[in-house]
């Protein structure tokens, strides 16, 4: 256990992390004696000393306040001290509450490291010394210093057990302040309550961004090639007796694909981390004859009634409540096949309503039933706060909406 730590990269490197917060405590140490020697009423003797530790604390603190210490330390924490500080986030402060600590971690590096480094400095010499000292004379033999007496006995077999336990020691202390470090760097360098909420608040952002893509990809790709999939086999039943229905029936789905093609494009571009801005495909209420033209094409007979107030409707709610068309039609397409549709879009009393109904039978009942389509339908619904009903109605499958058309609805 104790050799594979001492070979592990991790220990060394956290040991490099500490020697240079030694290093950085030397200028403080200087400006403590600087500043006590200035200080008049500050005696010398004891006090002077303590004096002289007690600034460089209080000056490493301070200096830990200032915005960028936190995200550098962050970063030389997570890379070096690895471990339980893998995961640490290099962001600059928010709060006094997080400089403060801040400020304690790197006033606690400084002066753990310090020990560590002057004790790396110190003991490999005199341990080298001890575990050679019975086999160096150095002129000790002849010296009449206190170790003159060890070298004329069989004490001075003790230096090399002596001098071993030191370099343990040493190794022991550099793994225990590293590990300590690294156990302690997420507490005084991780996020604040208000940190993780903002995190969290912004991944909510992102995951609720990628859900309303997913909806768009679904809702306008399943409903392309649901049409494109009608339209190829209309086209090729009739290509030779009806040239020019299956002209028509080609030049939809050259038209509908291009469409998913585009859709898909600009759901891909924002997905990469690296895409500039796009602007999004707005499609609204007001190209809904387009749709429902690919889904007449498609070989479907669809009746529909659409209000000339969905000119009136506000973009957002506009939006959505195409994506809904969109994706009702689709599962009338993909479930129950060429059926009669019946398609009624209405503005009344401050709210629009959308209702999509086609005969049921007992096979598309269960096909209703599953799929992505009436959760993608329901989301949207929800995010407007509307109502939304979906299933069986004497003989028919029915999808009936109603968004308000204001917020407070």
């Amino acid at each position: 256990m104790v050799l594979r730590r001492l070979t592990d990269q991790t220990t060394w490197r956290r040991w490099a992390y500490l020697v240079v917060g030694g290093a950085l405590l030397l200028p403080y140490w200087l400006l403590g004696m600087v500043l006590v020697g200035l200080v008049p009423f500050i005696p010398q003797g004891g006090l002077s000393g303590v004096a002289v530790l007690i600034v460089p604390i209080f000056a490493a603190f301070v200096t830990g306040l200032v915005p960028t210490v936190r995200p550098l330390e962050s970063t030389a924490a997570r890379e070096l001290l690895r471990g339980a500080s893998g995961e640490l986030n290099a962001r600059p402060p928010d709060s006094w509450e997080s400089r403060a600590r801040a400020g304690a971690w790197f006033s606690l590096h400084l002066h753990v490291g310090v020990v560590i480094a002057a004790m790396s400095l110190a003991i490999p010499p005199f341990a080298i010394g001890l575990l050679l000292f019975p086999f160096v004379d150095w002129g000790l033999a002849e010296d009449e210093s206190p170790l003159h007496g060890w070298k004329q006995s069989a004490w001075e077999w003790l230096g090399p057990p002596a001098g071993l336990l030191m370099v343990l020691v040493l190794l022991a202390l550099i793994i225990a302040a590293g590990e300590m470090l690294s156990r302690l760097a997420p507490i005084f360098l991780g996020p604040t309550p208000t940190e993780r909420l903002a995190e969290l608040e912004t991944k909510a952002v992102k995951l609720a961004e990628r859900n309303r893509l997913a909806r768009e990809l679904h809702d306008s790709v399943g409903h392309a090639l649901s049409v494109v999939t009608l339209q190829a086999g209309a086209a090729g039943r009739v290509l030779d007796t009806d040239p020019a229905f299956a002209r028509e029936a080609l030049s939809a789905i050259e038209e509908s694909a291009r469409s998913a093609l585009e859709d898909l494009d600009h759901v891909l571009g924002l997905l990469r981390e690296d895409a500039s801005p796009r602007t999004a495909p707005q499609a609204t209420l007001k190209d809904v004859d387009r749709l429902l033209e690919q889904t007449r094409i498609a070989g479907v007979k669809l009746d529909a009634e659409v209000d000339g107030g969905v000119e009136h409707v506000p973009a957002a709610v506009s939006r959505e409540a195409y994506r809904i068309v969109q994706e009702a039609l689709t599962n009338a397409l993909r479930h129950a096949g060429k059926v009669p549709v019946r398609l009624r879009i209405t503005v009344r009393g401050g709210r629009l309503e959308v209702e999509v109904s086609n005969p049921l039978d007992g096979v598309s009942a269960g096909h209703h039933s599953g799929g992505r389509g009436l959760d993608g339908i329901r989301e949207r619904v929800t995010v407007l706060r509307g109502d939304m009903t979906a299933g069986p109605d004497g003989g028919q499958w029915r999808v009936g909406v109603s968004l308000p058309l204001r917020s407070g609805s």
